[in-house]
């Protein structure tokens, strides 16, 4: 029986430097499918919606995603920005190679900028207004989170959200028996579960975020089983 009082410390496929990137291709594509069904583009919009309608516009609007993947949230954000005829530059950021040559082959990426390289450390073509990440921060103990919250604090000018795994027994057991009957993927099938059991509780998050001496938070639970942190008014 898993442990659903704290996160767990066991490490994902995903972080592995050694899986061939046809299996992580697979693996991409079926997290956005996964992410599709389940809400999860969703929520990544509602959080860009709530930062740009609860801050002063902008003429051109800079986003930076960090552990972009295969590009999948920011070709949603970019499909939203255009029909709400948002003037928008977009960049990506992800410290796994393979992530990012794949982002680039994409049609459908066209216009949105890829740097591999690790988030602290990246040199982004413009400072953001807004930063996030979603699916990304459930790979990182609790000391590392402070430090990615610290460090979108100090690069976005309006503000950043997350949107994560709320660490559940239904999740849990959903998601395992979803992915063992339907996936073909043997990463998502491993990861998908262990993801959940990753996740965060909302007192969890609270406490994540006043370490970061973040102002501003918001933590609002999603269906399905997500959390959408919100951080804004940074620098305005």
């Amino acid at each position: 029986m898993p442990d659903f009082t704290q996160r767990s410390n066991k490490k994902e496929l995903l972080d592995r430097d050694d899986i061939p990137f046809k299996d992580i291709e697979q693996n991409m594509q079926e997290l956005n499918v996964i992410n599709t069904l389940l809400g999860g583009h969703a929520i990544t919009i509602a959080g860009l919606k709530y930062l740009v309608e609860n801050n002063p516009p902008q003429t051109v609007l800079h986003i930076c995603e960090i552990g972009c993947g295969g590009g999948d949230n920011l070709r949603v954000i970019k499909k939203w920005c255009s029909k709400k005829n948002i003037a928008a530059t977009f960049t990506g950021v992800d410290i796994n190679p393979h992530c990012i040559d794949f982002a680039k082959t994409l049609p459908s990426n066209n216009g949105i900028q890829f740097i591999c390289s690790n988030y602290k450390t990246a040199l982004l073509p413009i400072q953001p207004h807004i930063v996030f990440a979603s699916l990304f921060c459930h790979h990182f103990t609790n000391e590392d989170i402070v430090d990615i919250f610290k460090w979108s604090a100090a690069k976005a000018t309006t503000g950043f959200f997350i949107n994560d795994l709320h660490r559940n027994p239904f999740a849990y057991y959903s998601i395992k028996w979803l992915s063992r009957f339907f996936s073909k993927s043997y990463m998502v099938k491993n990861d998908a579960p262990l993801s959940v059991l990753r996740g965060f509780n909302k007192k969890e998050l609270i406490t994540l975020l006043k370490q970061a001496n973040t102002n501003g938070n918001k933590v609002v639970w999603k269906w399905a089983f997500r959390w959408l942190v919100t951080v804004q008014n940074l620098k305005n």
